[in-house]
């Protein structure tokens, strides 16, 4: 028996794709359990009556929740069993309570998650474990029903570290793409047209994950059969920078993330600018 607890926005639908494996539910919301109870899932009424399930998927709200629902559970639940945290929290938190979690004989995994409420619903989403293998082991097949890829990333907190990098990506990606937006108005071009081209040619290339090749982020060497690949997007990339800035100062469009980019591109690709005779 799998045990869920948090079923708001993300948490009620990756439970929903577990009920023909056999979930029991809980919330403080007693309407989001009886959803789920309707559609064959099994009431946790408290946190106690959890105590048979051999895994517990926990997607509540911050580090403070993961942390009462832990303390509640990491005593009645029976040695072997598995606590995953899908919620996004700092790693050190995961961390502690593995170390609390030890003298029951209960493993803890961080599993948070990428690819939004579409992706819980799809049963596609990503999940980035950080455990020991024994763990992850009893938790891959258990995600199976609503995740499309599950990695293990690590030791306990390396899921973490893992969700925090890829949001990282997430977020300042789209602080660009208002940066672009900005300098698109200025410039007269449709912003819905101009989406419209972004989402094509990225549902393409991939969009920055198409970049994310190396193992490891120094200087590559002449001879790594990446090097050429990546000097050639650098110097596209300087040419394709340099044009846009130029732009922006003649429309008086401010581009800071830009004006970043065209400085740090060389050292974020890993190859060096060919130096001007």
């Amino acid at each position: 028996m799998i045990g869920f607890v948090g079923l708001g926005q993300m948490g009620a639908p990756m439970a929903g794709h577990l009920v023909e494996r056999g979930v029991i539910v809980h919330d403080v919301r007693p309407e989001a359990v009886r959803e789920l109870v309707d559609k064959g899932a099994k009431a946790a009424r408290t946190l106690e009556d959890l105590a048979e399930a051999g895994l517990v998927e926990l997607m509540v709200r911050d580090d403070a929740q993961v942390r009462e629902v832990c303390a509640v559970l990491l005593p009645l639940l029976s040695p072997g069993s598995v606590i995953a945290i899908h919620s996004t929290i700092r790693a050190g938190t995961a961390v502690d309570l593995a170390a609390e979690a030890e003298p029951h004989g209960v493993e803890i995994v961080d599993a948070p998650v990428s690819g939004s409420f579409l992706g819980a619903h799809q049963g596609t989403l990503a999940a980035m474990v950080g455990g020991s293998e024994q763990a992850f082991a009893r938790c891959q097949e258990a995600f199976s029903p609503w995740a499309g890829l599950v990695v293990h990333m690590g030791p306990v907190g390396a899921g973490t570290h893992a969700k925090l990098a890829r949001n990282l990506l997430h977020f300042v990606a789209f602080t660009a793409a208002g940066e672009a937006q900005r300098l698109a108005e200025a410039a007269g071009v449709s912003l819905r047209r101009l989406a419209r081209v972004v989402r094509h040619s990225d549902a393409i290339t991939g969009g920055p994950g198409s970049i994310m090749l190396r193992s490891e982020t120094g200087p590559l060497s002449p001879d790594d059969p990446l090097h050429d690949v990546y000097a050639h997007v650098l110097a596209l990339g300087d040419k394709d920078l340099a044009l846009a800035l130029e732009l922006a100062g003649e429309l008086g469009v401010e581009t800071p993330l830009t004006a970043l980019a065209a400085d740090l591109l060389p050292e974020s690709l890993g190859v060096p600018r060919e130096r001007q005779a």
